[in-house]
């Protein structure tokens, strides 16, 4: 057993480590319902069929890990109601498809709205200094692995004409949330978040009895993560440990937490099959109005989007998107999935990104 807590991967043989780490997991396993919270997770589960290597008495759940796929419907309208009404929307590539209410950032482009991909806020900013005549907003979406771009972007200072729609999410107080709904033993944290934020965001798990491993992206990451949860399952402990100590630090990335803080709030967010989840999102902070579309902008479409919202409630989709992302469901027991719902014809947004569940699953697991 003293390999597995000893083990990085990239010091040794990894198809070995698998191995070892495959039959250590398989002898004597603990009945274990384990979620991960991380869309990169589960394109490395499902492409390498983790699921299928694991013995039945382990069920690994797919949790709300990815930022496309969390958008709230309200948000993807907004965006499409600023760009239908002249302004300049850009954000990033996966964007661009989710379906809205009516349409997509796609389909609005495709009726002669100015939408735009970039790869980066950097790339946004550039195009409002190129093109100062146009009020530019940008949809900024992610995680914390992604929001210390933009808080270094306000800080380094922003074109007149530039604007920021946040859809900004903290990972924890959405963990928080499901603990209390889903009947989980066991959970492997996002490497990337982690590498930002430390690992002292996911002490409240610890406090509540369920173990943690901080896990990395490969193969042999994912098993070294299920291994050690075995570990401290079998053993009744309930603690933190970081399996991804070549990126991760317990203290995480101070210069990147400092940014954030130094420009955003933490505020109350709607995810998307969670609703709205207290203190788990970003808005920027009051001396940054001048470049906060929220208040620039949403009290000119207000009508608009009222007039969405009361459409939305009315429309019914057979996307079960919002149950997957709790882990409640999976893509097999869509009626819909690899039908209907493809990534070129996708219905809701977990098909759409890469790192959604119902992309992974339409790409590797499908018989």
């Amino acid at each position: 057993m003293d390999f597995i807590s000893k083990t990085d991967p990239f010091l040794e043989n990894p198809i070995e480590i698998q191995k070892k780490l495959i039959e250590n997991i398989s002898k004597n396993p603990k009945p274990a319902r384990i979620m991960h919270i991380c869309g990169t997770h589960e394109r490395t589960i499902a492409k390498f069929g983790i699921r299928s290597l694991l013995p039945p008495e382990i069920e690994v759940l797919s949790g709300p890990g990815c930022p496309v796929c969390v958008t709230p419907d309200n948000d993807i309208d907004t965006a499409i109601v600023l760009a239908k009404k002249g302004l300049t929307l850009i954000t990033f590539g996966d964007m661009l498809r989710v379906p809205g209410t009516e349409e997509s950032l796609f389909d609005a482009r495709a009726e002669g709205a100015d939408v735009r991909m970039v790869y980066s806020i950097d790339d946004a900013i550039k195009i409002a200094a190129d093109h100062p005549d146009k009020k530019i907003v940008f949809l900024a979406i992610g995680f914390e692995t992604t929001i210390p771009t933009t808080a270094a972007a306000v800080l380094r200072g922003l074109p007149e004409n530039f604007y920021i729609f946040t859809s900004l999410k903290l990972t924890p107080p959405a963990i928080d949330l499901l603990i209390q709904d889903i009947n989980v033993d066991a959970f492997i944290a996002p490497g990337h978040v982690a590498v930002i934020t430390g690992t002292a965001p996911f002490s409240n798990f610890e406090k509540l009895g369920y173990p943690v491993v901080v896990a990395g992206f490969e193969s042999y990451d994912i098993l070294l993560a299920v291994a050690l949860l075995q570990k401290q399952l079998k053993a009744g402990d309930a603690k933190i440990e970081n399996a991804y100590p070549r990126a991760v630090k317990p203290e995480g990335n101070k210069i990147a937490l400092k940014m954030m803080n130094d420009v955003f709030d933490v505020a109350d967010s709607e995810w998307r099959g969670l609703g709205i989840i207290p203190n788990s999102g970003f808005v920027l902070k009051e001396k940054y109005a001048d470049h906060n579309a929220a208040i620039q902008f949403f009290d000119l479409y207000k009508d608009e989007l009222k007039r969405l919202e009361e459409v939305r409630q009315k429309k019914k989709k057979n996307c079960i998107c919002a149950t997957i992302l709790t882990g409640k469901a999976t893509p097999a027991n869509c009626p819909i999935f690899g039908k209907k719902c493809t990534p070129t014809t996708p219905i809701g947004p977990c098909m759409v990104s890469d790192e959604g569940m119902c992309h992974s699953w339409y790409k590797y697991c499908r018989d």
